[in-house]
């Protein structure tokens, strides 16, 4: 049996600090030396996440941006890309009629940038781009319809709660509303992977309700123990936290030697 395991980052294998810890590199990269088949799943872009496991080796294809895009770690070059149609102009106006401005994540003379409009920033929006002020795909621009070019993947909206649903960041704890194309989920890169590689159990690690889907599409899913309870009652079992090293931890216990 060909087993693909697939972890979550932040709130699973990521401490609070969000960085994977000494132990976990090692762990995570033994196993793959003797054959384990390991990926990640993260909303974060492949930038960020690679920053937030440094020393961590795995030569398998990583999901990023929600599955959005698929990376091949090795060469950083994208194998599945779950983009936005046309459509996307017509998400991008209804957001504007409500003065909701997105950062806008694109694929422009095919290269990844993020493109927002700075005067229409919100404090939020501010306090973000700070931290990727030195980002290669940092792409300011200067009007609206400047935010419809290029191939859309991803799109993020740092507001208030009183224009639309939000939901709370993990660390930031600023108000984010995501959205991604229709093919573009955690689950369904998930499967896109799994079939690439021709494996045929998946083993996945998870902390959130909102992923609720990847516990479902799984032969054995296990959330950490400061996971959302409402995961923990449909997991296969509850392990140690992310700050304890429970999914490294279980990998050791459980992953066969090759």
């Amino acid at each position: 049996m060909k087993t693909l395991y697939v972890s979550d980052l932040d709130g699973t294998l990521l401490r609070s600090n969000e960085q994977t810890s000494a132990y976990t590199n090692q762990a995570i990269n033994e196993l793959t030396k003797q054959g384990m088949i390991f990926s990640y799943a993260t909303a974060r872009s492949y930038v960020t996440a690679k920053k937030a496991t440094q020393g961590l080796h795995t030569n398998n294809p990583l999901i990023v941006y929600n599955g959005a895009l698929v990376i091949d770690p090795s060469t950083e070059d994208i194998m599945i890309a779950n983009t936005f149609n046309d459509s996307i102009a017509d998400l991008l106006d209804d957001l504007f009629q409500h003065q909701i401005i997105p950062i806008v994540y694109a694929f422009i003379d095919g290269k990844e940038q993020f493109s927002y409009v700075p005067a229409l920033c919100t404090k939020g929006m501010n306090k973000f781009l700070q931290t990727r002020e030195d980002d290669i795909r940092n792409h300011p621009v200067e009007t609206l319809e400047e935010l419809k070019r290029g191939q859309i993947f991803y799109l993020t909206c740092i507001d208030e709660p009183e224009k639309c649903v939000y939901h709370i960041g993990i660390y930031t704890k600023e108000r984010w509303l995501e959205f991604t194309s229709l093919q573009a989920s955690k689950s369904h890169a998930i499967q896109q992977l799994q079939s690439l590689l021709d494996c045929d159990h998946l083993v996945v690690f998870e902390d959130g309700k909102n992923d609720i889907d990847m516990f479902e599409l799984a032969d054995e899913g296990y959330a950490v123990s400061n996971a959302h309870e409402q995961l923990k009652e449909i997991a296969s079992g509850v392990i140690l936290s992310n700050d304890e090293d429970g999914v490294a931890k279980w990998l050791k216990e459980h992953v066969p030697l090759f």
